[in-house]
């Protein structure tokens, strides 16, 4: 009631300004008659004047004074026959100011109808953060998340890289404190979809190490639940996310999932600010940088930032949005030459820093898309030195050349 109320004040303030300019600049004006007999009448004044100071002669003067009076007369009739006229127009104009505020309000209330939220109540800050609170506390744990959500299906593997992940299970089940093959059994359980099978790896890995497990080992933990759990951050997640910041407060795969549980208990301000600064310290090629980019903008907004502007894109990396619309744009040609250079700047940043597998295999798939072969084989035997203990993952780099076209 309180928006009703203000709102329709305001609307009636301002209606009210544009009547009154409308009333006092058109409708109250005085006729042009009016003004020229104000005109007339100073210049009799000025006749008498002129001729006591000598400035005109007495027949001149009489002649001007004729001539002056004369238009006084036709000024004068003219006033009194438009005198009708003029109440009508003023009558006309206060109609017309009446009209416009009637359709102003009228505009106001149609478009808060089709664009606002009518019947929704105040909601002050306080009660806000109070509704946030129980939205944090009553989270679901995993498993009852799990449960409300189906799961995914797999992804289509090869005949070869199944036979390999099913002698891995079997390794890893006679050998449950195997690290290494708890660490390869979540990742590869979680590159074809299997984000359950992969929590639960990962949950043992972090057992096995004990105090020795990371940051990233907690932060991928939370990573699988949410994506086990179809997107919701649910309570023993966020437990996850916190074991992951207490070890690495900048640990950016943390703070992604914490902003999203942010947004999911409706503390709107905390997940702006969360993200904001991920963004700003997250290199293109990061998987979660192309969500940001694509939902901070609205998030912003909602957080009450109006004016907020996304950083500039680090050339080396991944595309924008504008740039992806650009690219259509451009020949065949063109479009292969930016795609090249993307693909030099991955190419180098995996010589300099290591790379992730995830990474390998987007470079050796992209270098096969682009048909240089000679680069994808360079690629692949460094991949064969850097990852040789490490056969699923080389099989995962592998089938990314293959699925592209390769063949040697």
């Amino acid at each position: 009631m309180t928006f009703w109320l203000v709102s329709t004040g305001l609307a009636l303030c301002c209606g009210g300004v544009l009547a009154l300019a409308l009333l006092r600049g058109r409708v109250g004006a005085a006729p042009p008659a009016a003004y020229d007999l104000r005109v007339y009448r100073d210049q009799l004044t000025e006749i008498d004047r002129d001729l006591a100071r000598g400035i005109i002669a007495q027949g001149d003067a009489e002649r001007i004074r004729t001539e002056v009076s004369r238009r006084i007369l036709s000024a004068d009739a003219k006033l009194r026959e438009g005198g009708d006229v003029s109440d009508a127009l003023r009558s006309g104009g206060r109609g017309a100011a009446l009209g416009l505020v009637l359709g102003l309000a009228a505009c106001g209330a149609a478009l808060y109808m089709w664009l606002g939220a009518p019947g929704y109540g105040d909601v002050p800050r306080a009660e806000r953060l109070a509704a946030s609170e129980t939205a944090r506390l009553s989270r679901l744990n995993q498993h009852d998340a799990e449960a409300r959500t189906p799961p995914a299906p797999l992804f289509n593997i090869d005949a070869d890289y199944a036979q390999l992940l099913d002698r891995l299970r079997a390794t890893v089940a006679d050998r449950g404190d195997d690290v290494q093959g708890l660490t390869l059994l979540a990742r590869n359980e979680a590159a074809i979809g299997n984000f359950r099978a992969a929590r639960d790896a990962q949950a043992r890995l972090i057992e096995t190490r004990g105090p020795g497990a990371t940051a990233e080992d907690y932060a991928l933990l939370a990573d699988m639940m949410v994506s086990a759990a179809g997107g919701y951050v649910s309570s023993d997640a966020e437990g996850a996310l916190r074991a992951a910041l207490a070890r690495s407060p900048e640990n950016p795969r943390a703070h992604y999932y914490l902003g999203l549980y942010f947004v999911q208990i409706d503390r709107l301000d905390a997940a702006f600010r969360t993200w904001d600064q991920l963004l700003r310290a997250s290199r293109p090629e990061d998987p979660w940088t192309p969500i940001l980019r694509d939902q901070l903008p609205d998030l912003a907004w909602r957080a009450g930032h109006a004016r907020y502007e996304l950083p500039p894109v680090d050339p080396r990396g991944s595309l924008s949005r504008d740039q992806i619309e650009q690219a259509g744009e451009m020949s065949p040609e063109d479009r292969a030459g930016m795609i090249r250079g993307m693909v030099d700047g991955l190419s180098s940043r995996i010589e300099e820093e290591g790379g992730t597998v995830e990474e390998w295999a987007r470079l050796t798939n992209a270098l096969a898309v682009l048909g240089e072969w000679d680069r994808v084989r360079d690629t692949l035997e460094r991949a064969r030195v850097q990852f040789a203990d490490q056969p699923l993952d080389l099989d995962l780099i592998e089938n990314a050349a293959k699925q592209a076209g390769f063949s040697e």
